[in-house]
């Protein structure tokens, strides 16, 4: 820990080994600075200006800055890096304090308890004294919130009206499979829900937040919209269900409102709105309405179990039911298919549908008391009663009811009578006729309403259809808003955030609920959704897909953040979930799922092409990085070769929206192709440097995504730009992914600048040709940098003393501090943005460099706003050798396949120039000669002592040829390639500690002057980057 001096103090008076104390500053009644203060447990220390307002605090008895563990250090954390609330940073441990005695400290936290942990219950913010407490939300625990409101979701009509049919159909031996199986894929859902929601603190927003903060905003955006639209329908349909209960009821005694379709239509409209009204009421009442419901469903279970250990009366056994038999257990054991869905896997998509529900209390995980908690234990025992429930009920119906009987008393015979065909024979029925003529109105095949048969007392059974019925709509309608408000807060897709807006202490989604309300009305008004209802079935599975699919990737991913406090899951055993999950939405309806993958992929795609600015640590993070790390250290193994050979650029743009044309030069190659590293040296003391560095990466990195460049940016902190440049080229890159080739701007003012910049800027591609580097040097007629022209934006009264000089380290200039200003900024446009059309891309081969030259051109001809453009090549030759070298220069072009076809051969390259280009080069380095009159070498250095840029008479005359082929060169590029849209040409290379830096300049001053296109000085590290071979 980071200790204060303390002078010697009072013995500190603290009761606990935790004590914590909050430290005042001075007052101005004369207090010294140590002056223990009233009221607090233990002595004060000297107050310290620190950067975040952090307190000294009394820790384990004696003074220190540090923070013992808290929950409010940790509570509301983001991205690595974020500012955590009351714990100091590192500059309040680590910098040197500087006292201020004249500032007043306020607490920054208070903790619960001396151990910093908060009290069970509490949230993460009290409120603020002084204004109007708002009321406590209402939260749910496990069973309330969780268990029943999953069971009766669970629960369905398929329990009271389809149960009893599909265990005539298929046996309660294949019946219990089927269960089981179904119960199997809710099982391992439950158990991926339960690892999901047990890592970290979960909000609302149920499915849509679980799958969305593990996956990522793509995936769960698509799965939230279509699973609240899902969740609406299933408010019609289950509404719709219980209408067609009631109108049957009408039927039957005669009482139609209107006619049997237009009943449905209103007895749905009125009870839908009901529901509405109990939602509207609040959380709490919905919650004692499912309770209600709950309590009805069970009733009606008790009254079934009843009614089977009660003995038949005569019409119950002209029904078919006669009680617990052994021999009709052992009849139903086995299945008796009939009818075109008469088959294990035609009755398997009716079942399934009535295992599902098992999300309804993670849909409303915001309104839990401890979700992490409630929905691994309310689900899973949920999903346990409820398939307890569903066995038990095809065994014990299994064994009382026949599969056919008449339900005419007419048809009792005498035990043993001949002509008796069945099994109820031995119980004194003769169901043989409609039996054989498949005419029987009654038994477990024929009656859908046999449960309500067996009961104690029929109305109770058509009671517990109300109670699921209207429940799991209940359930639904509750459901849909709370996930479309997380989707509508989260601001995905465009147009939806006005229904996120929350009212009252549980922030109800009000709106929501009305759009709800009304995609319900819509389907109710239908009345017929029976095509519907398969979609329905298909987007519930695909939740259940993904939820499993989140489980299993986040798993695999292997990431530190995955840590779920829920351990009884299996990766495996998710992913297995997860193709079951599709499989089984093939096998319910194939049309369904191709709807269902369509529209998923649709949404997918507009949020991958939208790129929301969101972060939440999604699995999709933490495998795109071990796809990284693991591709980058699989490369580390693979041996080089030519013709694999990329063009890796470390390119020195200082801040990179100061040189966007040589950003967008670069950019334009190397996309999709290599690797680009934008390079800047921040040139000043460290300690000054370092704040800056962290607070401009991020803005550089968001101007280059924003100008869809495919680039790193990094910086350095150096004394001079050319140790800092020496620093990016040693340590940039990774592995194999490492520059090979230096890319910078042409220094336009080196005559003017000063001569240790000069000496600095020739030094770097010295430099760079030792480090095995190619160089590039660019050089634009309007010159590179546009600094001066965003500070002018951004301050206009922006004066040129405050320009940075123009090399590529970077000096801090107004503006630039904000990364947020730095993203939105204007994007200044360069003639590599645009379409060059019919010009042409001229490439001075002069010499060979390994093909760089060559090379780099071919890439930018490839992309399409280059595509038009004609790429000629010129080489110096003999000129009574013209033929013959053009061929040969031609014939080595056509073997490196990179379709250049015309070829130049430059015969005057060694023609002198004209006078006046001499003697402009003349006077370009006149102010830098030494003139020392051809002295001896010991005496040139003793002259060049402190100015080793100066050029000796001796130099000068050693190099004249090498001067005027510049000279010359620059005269034919003027003839040639006036109207290019790029020139390509090979510089010289000066010898290291032979050619002074100013000469160096010069030359390239000479070469590439009065050109209107850019032109790009290319030379390769003498290695082939070209091969022809194909081995």
């Amino acid at each position: 820990m980071a200790e204060l001096p303390i002078p010697d103090l009072p013995p500190a008076r603290c009761s606990g080994r935790f004590t914590i104390s909050t430290l005042l500053g001075v007052e101005e009644g004369g207090r010294g600075p140590y002056t223990p203060t009233e009221g607090s447990s233990c002595d004060s220390v000297q107050p310290t200006h620190l950067s975040s307002s952090t307190l000294c605090t009394r820790t384990f008895g004696y003074n220190t800055v540090d923070e013992v563990p808290a929950y409010d250090h940790y509570a509301n954390s983001k991205g690595v890096g974020d500012p955590r609330k009351g714990r100091p940073s590192l500059a309040d441990l680590h910098s040197i304090l500087k006292p201020d005695p004249g500032r007043l400290h306020t607490p920054v936290s208070d903790l619960q308890q001396s151990n910093g942990l908060p009290e069970a219950g509490l949230e993460e913010a009290e409120g603020e004294p002084g204004r109007d407490s708002v009321p406590e939300p209402v939260r749910f625990g496990w069973v309330k919130g969780v268990m029943i409101r999953c069971m009766l979701n669970i629960w369905g009509v398929i329990l009271y009206l389809r149960l009893p049919w599909i265990t005539a159909q298929a046996g309660i031996a294949l019946t219990w499979l089927i269960i089981l199986m179904s119960v199997t894929v809710t099982t391992i859902t439950g158990l991926s829900i339960s690892a999901i929601s047990t890592n970290g603190k979960v909000k609302s927003g149920g499915t849509y937040f679980l799958i969305s903060r593990s996956l990522g905003p793509e995936l769960g955006g698509s799965i939230g919209l279509i699973f609240a639209f899902a969740n609406a329908v299933a408010v019609a349909m289950h509404t719709v269900g219980f209408a067609e209960t009631v109108r049957d009821l009408l039927q039957e005694h005669n009482s139609l409102i209107v006619d049997p379709t237009n009943d449905i239509r209103i007895i749905g409209v009125i009870t839908v709105t009901v529901l509405l009204g109990i939602s509207l009421a609040g959380m709490e009442w919905e919650a004692k309405a499912q309770i209600l419901f709950f309590l009805v469903i069970l009733v009606s279970f008790i009254n079934y179990l009843v009614g089977t250990v009660i003995p038949a009366t005569a019409e119950k056994q002209a029904k078919g039911f006669f009680s617990y038999r052994a021999d009709i257990f052992a009849q139903n054991f086995v299945p008796n298919w009939r009818g075109p869905e008469g088959s294990f896997f035609g009755l398997f998509s009716i079942f399934f549908p009535s295992a599902t529900g098992i999300l309804a209390g993670a849909n409303i995980s915001g309104d839990l008391k401890d979700p992490a908690v409630a929905i691994p234990k309310g689900t899973l025992m949920a999903i346990f009663w409820t398939t307890v429930s569903y066995l038990v009920l095809s065994a014990t119906i299994g064994a009382c009811v026949v599969r056919d009987a008449s339900g005419s008393l007419n048809d009792s015979v005498a035990v043993g009578s001949p002509g008796c065909e069945g099994l109820a024979c031995s119980f004194g029925w003769n169901f043989t006729a409609c039996s054989q003529q498949q005419s029987c109105r009654y038994g477990l095949s024929n009656y859908y309403q046999s449960m309500s048969m067996v009961s104690g007392f029929g109305p109770l059974i058509t009671a517990g259809i109300f109670g699921a019925t209207l429940s799991s709509a209940l359930a639904c309608l509750v459901s849909a808003p709370k996930v479309f408000q997380c989707l509508c807060k989260d601001q995905l897709y465009p147009l939806i955030g006005f229904f996120g807006k929350g009212y009252g202490r549980n922030s109800e989604p009000i709106r929501g609920y009305m759009l709800t309300y009304v995609i319900a009305i819509g389907f109710i008004l239908i009345a017929e959704l029976n095509a519907i209802a398969p979609i329905i079935s298909n987007f519930f599975l695909c939740s259940y897909a993904l939820i499993n699919f989140s489980c299993f990737h986040a798993s695999v991913t292997n990431s530190p953040g995955w840590r779920p406090s829920f351990r009884y899951y299996s990766k495996w055993a998710a992913l297995f979930g997860a193709a079951v999950s599709v499989v089984i939405m093939f096998l319910l309806t194939w049309w369904a799922a191709l709807i269902a993958f369509g529209i998923v992929i649709f949404l997918l795609g507009y949020v991958l092409y939208k790129k929301p600015d969101v972060n939440w640590g999604s699995s999709m993070q933490a495998s795109s990085y071990n796809m990284a790390l693991n591709y980058s250290v699989g490369l580390s193994e693979v041996d080089e070769h030519i013709k694999n050979y990329r063009p890796q650029c470390l390119v020195l743009t200082g801040p990179p929206n100061f040189r966007p044309a040589l950003v967008d030069f670069v950019g334009t190659f190397t996309k999709n192709l290599s690797l680009m590293l934008c390079g800047n040296v921040l040139i000043g003391p460290r300690k000054q440097k370092m704040p800056e560095s962290r607070l401009m990466a991020d803005g550089h990195t968001k101007w280059l995504m924003k100008r869809k460049i495919k680039a790193f940016y990094t910086d350095v902190v150096a004394e001079d730009l050319r140790s800092g440049v020496q620093m990016l080229i040693q340590a940039a890159g990774l592995g194999k992914m490492r520059p090979n080739i230096l890319v910078l701007g042409y220094k336009r003012n080196w005559r003017t600048a000063s001569p240790q910049s000069l000496e600095d800027y020739v030094g770097i591609l010295h430099d760079a040709f030792d480090f095995k580097y190619g160089v590039c040097l660019m050089r634009m007629k309007e010159g590179l940098n546009v600094s001066r022209v965003l500070q002018a934006h951004v301050n206009p009264t922006f004066e040129a003393a405050e320009h940075p000089k123009n090399g590529t380290g970077s000096k801090a200039a107004p503006g630039t501090a904000d990364p947020t200003a730095l993203a939105s900024e204007q994007q200044a446009s360069t003639v590599f943005q645009s379409k060059q059309g019919k010009k042409t891309i001229d490439i001075y081969w002069l010499f060979d460099d390994g093909g760089l030259t060559l090379l780099i051109p071919y890439l930018l001809g490839r992309k399409k706003r280059w595509g038009k453009c004609k790429i000629r090549v010129f080489v110096g030759g003999q000129i009574n050798r013209m033929d013959e070298e053009r061929k040969a220069i031609v014939s080595l072009l056509s073997k490196f396949r990179l379709g250049f076809h015309e070829v130049h051969i430059l015969p005057d390259i060694n023609q002198k120039p004209r006078p006046e280009h001499i003697k402009r080069f003349d006077e370009l380095i006149a102010p830098f000669r030494l003139n020392d009159g051809f002295k001896d070498e010991a005496t040139v250095n003793e002259m060049r002592q402190g100015c080793p840029w100066k050029i000796s008479d001796e130099e000068i005359d050693k190099n004249r040829a090498k001067s005027l082929r510049q000279v010359r060169l620059n005269e034919i590029l003027l003839d040639y390639s006036r109207d290019a849209a790029l020139i390509a040409i090979t510089p010289p290379i000066g010898r290291k500690g032979r050619c002074p830096s100013s000469l160096y300049m010069a030359w390239l001053e000479t070469l590439s002057q009065d050109l209107r296109p850019p032109i790009i000085l290319t030379r390769g590290n003498q290695e082939n980057v070209l091969t022809f071979y194909c081995q």
